[in-house]
C-alpha cells in the first residue's frame, strides 16, 4: 500500500471517530502566489457553499489558502483531498 493511501485510510478512520457528519470541514493549503492554484481550489469546490480566506507569505512567494466546507462524510473529506492533489504546486497541511 502507498504512503498516500495509508495516510488516507488512516484519516477516514480518524474522520469517523471523531466527526459526526454532516460536519464543517478545514481544508488548509499552500500554494504558490505565481500561479492559478487559488482560483484552481476554488472551482474545485464551486456549489458548495465554501468560505474561502486567503493570506500571502511574508516573502510574497506563497498564498496560504483556507476552505471550510459543509460536507456530509469523511470518504467525501478524502476526496477533495484526491481532487486537489493533483493541482501543481499544492502543499496539503
Amino acid at each position: 500500500m502507498s504512503k498516500t493511501e495509508d495516510f488516507y485510510l488512516k484519516l477516514k478512520d480518524s474522520l469517523d471517530a471523531t466527526t459526526k457528519f454532516p460536519s464543517e470541514y478545514l481544508y488548509k493549503f499552500i500554494v504558490p502566489a505565481n500561479g492559478n492554484q487559488v482560483v484552481e481550489i476554488e472551482n474545485l469546490f464551486k456549489g458548495k457553499s465554501a468560505k474561502f480566506s486567503t493570506k500571502e507569505s511574508k516573502t510574497g512567494k506563497y498564498i496560504s489558502v483556507s476552505v471550510k466546507v459543509k460536507l456530509n462524510s469523511s470518504k467525501e473529506v478524502i476526496s477533495y483531498y484526491r481532487l486537489v492533489e493533483k493541482i501543481e504546486g499544492i502543499i496539503s497541511l
